[in-house]
């Protein structure tokens, strides 16, 4: 008889789906940054104000998204979420000039908040704790797939048919995505038809997640020294995670004068190696945390990949050879893959039922760090005439945010039991 995949792997290649379409989306800008720039006249300043109002704007709204999600069940979130992204995908297209695309892609980041918190939610009401990092690390899959297929789709396109079909095509493929959210996928397993009572009893014993609703007390958690910490160092890690979505196109192409073939294959190996980092670092960290417990495993991993990261960013703007160039950002993206795992597996650590707002905490603070981070290159670049030189300070960041790791501890949650 032939093995049916349990429901909650099913569930699992449902948010893996998700992430791979929200970097679909996000990384095109970045990918047609110069095209777009040329045919606006935008200087590197200006087109960090562009880069910038997306993540301000998904930085605001990332907590009331997040409180929605735990109020209301994951379901109704998701499909809000993706419909409102992709109309703002969509409207990217019609842009006429730096107000206009400033004002689409706040929007557009108003759309997107709520997708990494809510879909941590989903993990901790469908998978057991000892598969937790396993779960989030397909989220880091999906994200990095979307990113790796992206520049062999928008470069064609754009070449073909302009950088503005990119986003139209990008827009409707969210819709698909939604389609199924609303026919399949349910909030929790004991709403989900076919599935087996044993392996819904199984998840519903082993979950982080309790049905005994605590009450939520923002002051009592912003009281945590950990939440704090993981927030700041969240805040830290993006100034790595926005340099490689939304700068590095640019970089490559008017810092290291590659062509844009060169740059499409560049970015695209980048993210395949993000895959690899994601498929590992989840087994990884569930056998080390399992070893030696949560407070050394996660520590332990956040606190490696930040220090090669910083290392690795003050590679790339010292040499001068371009292949070094391309082994050091791949290097360095894939400790990042690796370092968000632990960092969203945190936030199931310590959230439980509260997950998805955890993450939503955290992933405010990490979107300040990418707005700071995208106003911060352009500047740097129009004010030194140097490509490098932001990238010193993306790698000082870094070293800030694994020291954080030091007043961390995942294994204390904010709301006792």
């Amino acid at each position: 008889m032939k093995r049916k995949i349990p429901y909650r792997y099913r569930v699992i290649i449902f948010l893996f789906f998700l992430t791979l379409i929200t970097y679909l989306d996000r990384i095109c800008i970045g990918l047609v940054s110069l095209r777009m720039r040329s045919e606006f006249h935008l200087n590197n300043t200006q087109w960090g104000w562009v880069l910038g109002a997306f993540a301000l704007a998904y930085a605001l709204f990332e907590i009331p998204s997040a409180l929605l999600g735990d109020r209301i069940g994951q379901r109704a979130v998701f499909m809000r979420i993706v419909l409102w992204w992709s109309l703002f995908t969509v409207l990217t297209g019609a842009t006429t000039g730096l107000v206009s695309l400033i004002a689409v892609r706040f929007l557009f980041g108003i759309g997107e908040s709520g997708a990494y918190p809510n879909s941590s939610g989903a993990i901790s009401r469908w998978l057991p704790a000892n598969e937790t990092a396993r779960g989030i690390s397909w989220l880091s899959i999906g994200a990095n797939s979307g990113a790796a297929i992206a520049p062999l789709i928008v470069i064609p396109i754009a070449v073909a048919y302009g950088w503005r079909a990119t986003f139209i095509v990008n827009g409707f493929i969210g819709l698909l995505w939604v389609l199924l959210c609303f026919l399949w996928f349910r909030n929790h397993p004991s709403e989900m038809k076919g599935i087996t009572n044993e392996e819904r009893d199984f998840i519903e014993a082993n979950r982080r997640f309790s049905k005994d609703h605590e009450k939520f007390s923002f002051k009592t958690a912003l009281k945590k020294k950990s939440l704090w910490a993981l927030a700041i160092s969240f805040f830290c890690s993006q100034w790595a995670n926005y340099f490689f979505v939304s700068w590095m196109p640019t970089y490559l192409q008017k810092g290291r004068n590659f062509s844009e073939n060169n740059m499409k294959m560049a970015t695209s190996y980048l993210f395949i190696v993000g895959i690899i980092a994601a498929l590992s670092s989840g087994l990884v960290s569930d056998r080390l945390v399992k070893k030696r417990g949560l407070w050394f495993g996660r520590r332990f991993i956040a606190m490696l990949s930040f220090g090669i990261m910083g290392i690795l960013f003050i590679v790339t703007g010292i040499t001068t050879n371009n292949t070094l160039v391309i082994i050091s950002l791949i290097t360095a993206h894939f400790f990042y893959a690796s370092n968000v795992i632990t960092f969203f597996s945190s936030c199931v650590d310590i959230g439980g039922n509260k997950a998805a707002l955890v993450a939503g905490i955290m992933n405010f603070f990490g979107q300040l760090g990418a707005f700071f981070m995208a106003i911060m290159f352009g500047k740097i670049v129009d004010v030194t005439n140097n490509f490098s030189a932001p990238l010193y300070a993306i790698a000082g960041v870094l070293f800030a945010g694994g020291l954080l790791w030091l007043f961390i501890d995942p294994s204390k949650k904010l709301i006792a039991e």
